[in-house]
């Protein structure tokens, strides 16, 4: 398949299928909650398909799929309706007469749902394509040299992939793990490696670089990486568990990014719009399902994560605005959303173009128009 015709369907499907998943939570939990829907939109601007189901939603696949929407019934509340949209109220079934936390449900079950969705491509891959060997399983490995870091101690040392590091100054080692903590305690040192090499014995020396923790606390470094055992298939079970933990490593790892972007420790270019995530979309695919699933899960996640930011327009806002209702008993006044609503939705504007003008500076737009004009 084309490059180009391979990267618009695949991110088309990506995009398609996280937003559906996305707003079939908002769905769900509304119909739970009792609250009528009339619009599921996959897509903004002119329907392409709709029709109504047999409880009256309309189901809509719009021309511009970068997005979608559902509308619950009354969801504009007695203040925004018309005297028309009051007397067409399906009592009981409305949006804005709903308890609080009925409405919060309804609001975070669209990032819930991206949560789960994740956890059950993880589990998929996982229990089909194998589960990446944990940690644990790497420092119990040999220590043969799967990769070296250029500059390293490895790397003047002379070491080379594939080598089989027997023994760290006359002390045998075992496993890699073995090699690291022998290594770790030698901050700086001058270490002598027997080292195995196409089924020869080699003696090299190297010295050791040092790293510097908290605490005052140093530690030594080779530079070199373990060669990771191939992934293993396992039960669905441990799939499962799996997909949960690395569902939440993926998730620790978003804030803590979104916290080193905002104090400045990550260079706001890294900052990827709809563009990347199309172009992403064409380069895991062509690496296989596997790699496509893992991309849509983290992607899935993304998604979520950015939805529950406390930014009026997002679901996040909204749940920001329903605590406070909870907590003062009456919701936030009209003024106070309104605003917040337009400051959001120039924020999120704002964010979008400036992702948009990161993923043409990547892509060289930028620096084609400077050579054409210069």
């Amino acid at each position: 398949m084309p490059d180009f015709l391979r990267t618009v369907l695949a991110a088309l499907f990506v995009l398609g299928v996280l937003v559906f998943v996305h707003e079939l939570g908002h769905y769900l939990a509304a119909r739970w909650r009792g609250v009528h829907v009339e619009v599921f939109s996959i897509g903004f601007g002119r329907p392409l398909l709709r029709w109504r189901d047999r409880v009256g939603t309309e189901w809509r696949l719009c021309v511009l799929p970068i997005g979608g929407y559902v509308k619950p019934h009354g969801f504009e509340g007695t203040e925004d309706a018309t005297p028309e949209m009051r007397a067409a109220w399906l009592p009981g079934r409305t949006f804005h007469d709903k308890p609080v936390l009925s409405r919060a449900i309804v609001i975070a079950a669209g990032p819930v749902f991206n949560f789960l969705l994740a956890v059950l491509l993880f589990a998929a891959v996982f229990a089909t394509a194998g589960k990446p060997a944990d940690p644990s399983d790497v420092a119990m490995m040999r220590p043969t040299v799967g990769g070296i870091a250029s500059g390293s101690a490895a790397e003047r040392a002379g070491l080379k992939e594939g080598d089989l590091i027997e023994a760290v100054d006359g002390a045998t080692i075992t496993s890699f793990g073995n090699l690291q903590r022998l290594i770790a305690a030698s901050p700086g040192r001058t270490v002598r490696l027997q080292v195995l090499r196409n089924g020869q014995e080699r003696d090299l020396q190297a010295t050791l670089g040092t790293v510097h923790g908290g605490g005052g606390l140093t530690s030594g470094q080779l530079g070199v990486m373990a060669e990771p055992p191939p992934p293993r298939r396992v039960g669905v079970g441990e799939a499962l568990v799996a997909a949960v933990h690395t569902t939440a490593v993926v998730i620790a790892s978003w804030v803590a990014g979104l916290w080193q972007m905002l104090t400045g420790h990550v260079a706001a270019s890294q900052l990827g719009g709809t563009l990347r995530i199309a172009q992403m979309s064409g380069q895991f695919a062509a690496a296989g399902t596997a790699s496509l699933l893992t991309f849509m899960a983290i992607l899935s996640i993304n998604l979520g994560l950015v939805n529950l930011l406390p930014v009026p327009i997002l679901d996040g806002g909204r749940l920001l605005f329903y605590a406070i209702e909870a907590l003062r008993g009456r919701p936030v006044s009209r003024g106070v959303q309104e605003a917040g609503f337009r400051a959001g939705f120039a924020l999120i504007a704002g964010v979008f173009l400036f992702a948009t003008v990161n993923d043409l500076a990547q892509f060289g737009l930028f620096g084609w128009l400077r050579h054409v004009i210069g």
